[in-house]
């Protein structure tokens, strides 16, 4: 048995990632090796990664996409701060957006060699918990309302991927999923009640593949940063998606940039809400009520 545990993910990036994972097992093997378990339906990921410790495993890769390492964390995340593995990342997802963050290589190949050869990197998790007691951990970013439908509309979208995919999913939600939703939002220094666009938080900077939606976030600070948008127009939205794709929309008068280590959100009405690219709450789940934490420096990565 290795101490290295390897978390594949077949159906990552679409589908794509079985050439890609073969093509790094010699390498790996050459290297010092490691014990490969392959995830056969959603969270299998978490449920392997969660026993990592009591098999002797000092190292869990996530080998896919930020879903892969979203699993692979909430896995983590179940095991006692001292016993807890260090986190290896292989990105050979679509988005990737995590692994950017942290500084993983882009190259598989050099990512491979990181992890037996790289350093590790203390970096924060978020946690969320709805108000029907629900919670789950988030490593890169959770949105709330407009960025969610963005996120559902996704999976309707079959023959792009990454950034295009995210891009034509926004563009259809500004045409047919326009709506503010009346809500309290309690942060560190404040209060806001207003009806809202989107509230996103990020540990990380970047999601759906390149939009910078906290270009402020750096991902071991010990804080969430979040955006929020009031009501706008659908034009103003429009002019605004540029800005979000290079992170200069804090220089917008409409979108306001914060930071935080604890947010809590009651709404009026059902929150589509995603993490990681996870969905967390469709609007039929009906949640009104939210709350986000962050967990400073819980994990180790192999960079």
């Amino acid at each position: 048995m290795h101490t290295t545990q390897l978390i594949f993910n077949p159906m990552a990036d679409h589908g794509r990632s079985g050439q890609k994972a073969s093509d790094l097992r010699a390498m790996i093997d050459e290297l010092g090796g490691a014990d490969w378990h392959g995830t056969e339906y959603p969270a299998h990921a978490t449920a392997i990664a969660a026993q990592a410790a009591d098999k002797g495993y000092t190292i869990v890769v996530a080998l896919g996409g930020d879903g892969t390492v979203h699993e692979v964390i909430n896995g983590l995340m179940q095991i006692e701060a001292a016993r807890r593995p260090r986190l290896g990342i292989v990105a050979i997802g679509s988005g990737n957006d995590f692994a950017h963050a942290v500084g993983i290589a882009t190259n598989p190949q050099e990512a491979v060699r990181r992890l037996f050869n790289g350093v590790a990197r203390r970096v924060d998790v978020g946690r969320i918990t709805d108000g029907l007691g629900r919670s789950e951990y988030f490593n890169n970013t959770a949105g709330v309302g407009f960025d969610a439908s963005i996120n559902i509309r996704t999976r309707t979208i079959r023959r792009l991927h990454g950034f295009l995919m995210y891009l034509t999913a926004t563009l259809q939600s500004i045409a047919l999923n326009f709506d503010p939703i009346p809500m309290r939002v309690t942060y560190d220094e404040g209060e806001i009640n207003a009806p809202i666009m989107m509230v996103a938080l990020g540990n990380g900077a970047r999601e759906g593949g390149g939009f910078v939606i906290t270009p402020g976030a750096q991902i071991d600070d010990g804080v969430l940063d979040f955006v929020y948008i009031e009501h706008v127009t659908q034009f103003r939205m429009l002019q605004l998606l540029p800005m979000f794709m290079q992170g200069t929309q804090g220089q917008a008068p409409d979108v306001k940039l914060r930071r935080t280590t604890h947010l809590h959100i009651v709404a009026e009405r059902a929150l589509p809400i995603h993490i990681d690219g996870e969905l967390f709450a469709p609007y039929e789940a009906n949640v009104r009520e939210v709350d986000f934490v962050i967990f400073p420096r819980a994990v180790e990565v192999m960079v």
